[in-house]
């Protein structure tokens, strides 16, 4: 049986079994400016994230032996769109980021980092879709058996591939001490770290992920929000910020933002989610 859990649209947990979405726990963001904009969803329900994570399933694969891979820029600003760019400029050379069906692996196409990262978010577990792994390569698949979702194991894996400027998603507190011991450990490689999906995060862990990062992005989270805004070196994004932490994270949002023609006008009264978690 296919299994794969996401946490999506509002903290919601989506379970989806063989291509059917079998269960979806109450969301606890009720609204996000990301979902109305885009789908016209006013208020996150159950039935509601049902809806939409079945019309994934539908329209591009999600989670089946189908998943279309590859995809164009979907924002303006976003982290895979950052990646993305940063791939094209040859800043980085690989990206390790989770693909549903294949768990943690290695991207070293833009259109494959946007088509993976623009479409899901928040993959808890997945179980082994063989068809996608020999789409993407089985070489750039941590475990193509497990599907297991480890970004140590899957930077350690990109290192003994010689890649030397890697990007990588995380978005568990617990991984930013293992990226700092590979920090130290491989000196001669670049590893910059995108911090995603952070609602929820407790004030710890948000501390955490803030400090390991070159970039992370605001969500729903209160504790990240409140870090970013005191502490980023460049914000973009009013409903949804993006913050960079780093020198390197301010030098990669400033060439996405060179690519796309600039900053947009602030709004007096930009939309939020909410609540904030």
């Amino acid at each position: 049986m296919s299994k794969h859990i996401i946490e999506a649209l509002g903290k919601s947990r989506i379970t989806v079994e063989n291509g059917k979405v079998v269960d979806v726990t109450e969301p606890e963001v009720e609204y996000c400016p990301l979902f109305d904009h885009h789908r016209g969803i006013k208020k996150l329900t159950k039935e509601v994230i049902a809806e939409n994570i079945q019309f994934r399933i539908d329209d591009f694969g999600m989670c089946t032996p189908d998943r279309q891979l590859r995809m164009k820029d979907f924002l303006n600003f976003g982290i895979s769109e950052v990646m993305c760019t940063l791939l094209e400029k040859d800043v980085i050379d690989a990206v390790v980021m989770v693909l549903e069906g294949c768990g943690t692996v290695i991207v070293t196409e833009p259109e494959l980092v946007q088509g993976i990262g623009g479409r899901v978010s928040g993959l808890v577990e997945t179980s082994p879709i063989p068809e996608l792994s020999e789409k993407l390569g089985e070489e750039n698949v941590l475990n193509p058996e497990t599907a297991e979702i480890d970004q140590e194991k899957g930077i350690e894996l990109a290192i003994s591939r010689g890649f030397k400027n890697i990007a990588v998603t995380i978005t568990l507190a617990e991984d930013a001490e293992k990226i700092n011991a590979l920090k130290e450990k491989y000196s001669d490689v670049n590893i910059y770290v995108f911090v995603v999906h952070t609602s929820k995060r407790t004030s710890e862990e948000a501390r955490k992920l803030f400090d390991v990062c070159d970039i992370a992005t605001g969500c729903a989270s209160k504790n990240m929000r409140k870090i970013g805004e005191a502490e980023s070196l460049k914000t973009v994004g009013q409903s949804i910020p993006i913050f960079a932490h780093t020198e390197d994270g301010k030098r990669f949002i400033e060439m996405r933002l060179e690519k796309i023609g600039g900053e947009k006008p602030k709004k007096e009264n930009p939309d939020l989610p909410h609540p904030l978690i």
